[in-house]
């Protein structure tokens, strides 16, 4: 985070992480920022740099250019800078910029990072650029499999895509615009066609729920309310849960300090666009996700049409807050302090209530059972 010629560098990084440790063991300078994610937008990261908390701040003007926060405290010039914008701006200084703008498209030029996750694989980091198709991002991740039905470009302030629009979309803002999305951070997640898609949205909006900076309506209320009529539309049995959240919606963006309201907002939006058909399965008792799931597929455990239940852990979701590895001995943590589930069982009685309590206690909701 350079403030200005000759001023000292700082590497910022999620607390405990193996990135943190990393630029430690190599003598940089460290600012280590809670694993949260409004911990990482701009402002926040530069109120922790100044000794303040790493909570967003206000933009009166860009903070480029110094100012105050809320309560007055000056803030100096700082900018913030992503690690692939670093390291494409030395691609540009050391190539030139007519290699830079032989990728991409005239409007979105240069190569990008795309992470990319299908049922076959997580996270797989992808480099590719604007105009390619989508559906070779997806491929490169092993692929759209059987039964797919909808692919969620641009990650939680994204847009939900069913599978039926995907041929010969092309990843690029321009492209994407004709199914109401754009590429966003670049993210793109096929979901897993044995998985409910009102689930998955469900926990997505669990988590963001959590993810309060504590500062404003939107963060504090509107979205912790958000998520729980969600849960309730897609449970089925209440009828006017549908309005409230087409309702809550439309409240919730400009609203916040930050922006991170207005991209869950759109996020639900999108599904209950797109995903209307599956919402109308719900309200008449039936899923096909559950229809098209084998015996031990865990959509089937969780809509209890099989009575043993596993534990699990969203990896994308985990924050790294390490509770259930302290509550139960089927959770270790691996080389980086990430919770590995390394005995999924959860037996009846007393080891059922303590999974139950694990699950409940956990503070990013990325530890479930199925």
């Amino acid at each position: 985070m350079p403030c200005a010629a000759g001023a000292p560098v700082t590497y910022a990084a999620h607390r405990g992480s193996g990135t943190a440790l990393r630029l430690r063991e190599a003598g940089l300078r460290v600012l280590h920022v809670p694993p949260r994610y409004g911990s990482s937008e701009e402002s926040a990261i530069i109120s922790l740099a100044q000794d303040g908390l790493a909570r967003p701040m206000t933009k009166r003007q860009p903070f480029v250019r110094g100012g105050r926060d809320s309560e007055g405290r000056r803030i100096s010039p700082a900018v913030v800078l992503n690690a692939e914008t670093v390291w494409r701006a030395a691609q540009i200084s050391r190539l030139g910029p007519a290699w830079f703008r032989s990728f991409g498209t005239p409007a979105q030029p240069g190569p990008r990072l795309v992470s990319v996750s299908t049922p076959a694989a997580r996270g797989v980091v992808v480099g590719t650029a604007a105009g390619a198709p989508l559906t070779d991002l997806l491929d490169l991740a092993g692929g759209l499999a059987a039964g797919s039905r909808v692919v969620l470009v641009g990650g939680l302030g994204g847009t939900f895509v069913a599978v039926e629009n995907l041929s010969g979309l092309l990843w690029s803002d321009a492209d994407l615009a004709r199914v109401g999305a754009r590429t966003g951070p670049g993210v793109v997640e096929a979901l897993d066609p044995r998985d409910c898609p009102l689930e998955f949205v469900d926990r997505c909006l669990t988590w963001a729920a959590g993810e309060s900076a504590g500062q404003c309506g939107p963060c504090m209320f509107g979205r912790p309310a958000l998520a729980t009529d969600w849960r309730a539309l897609a449970a089925g049995g209440d009828r006017a849960a549908y309005d409230r959240v087409r309702s809550r919606v439309g409240l919730l963006p400009g609203r916040g300090a930050c922006r991170f309201p207005d991209g869950v907002a759109g996020f639900a939006g999108s599904a209950l666009r797109v995903l209307a058909d599956h919402l109308e399965q719900h309200r008449a008792g039936r899923c096909d996700a559950a229809d098209r799931a084998d015996g031990d597929d865990h959509t089937r455990r969780r809509l209890g049409l099989v009575r043993d239940r596993h534990l699990a852990v969203d990896r994308v979701a985990c924050s790294g807050h390490r509770v259930c590895a302290q509550l139960l001995a089927g959770v270790t943590l691996d080389e980086w302090g990430d919770p590995v589930v390394t005995d999924d069982r959860v037996e009846a009685g007393e080891g059922r209530d303590l999974a139950n309590t694990a699950v409940r206690l956990c503070p990013a909701r990325a530890l479930y059972l199925r």
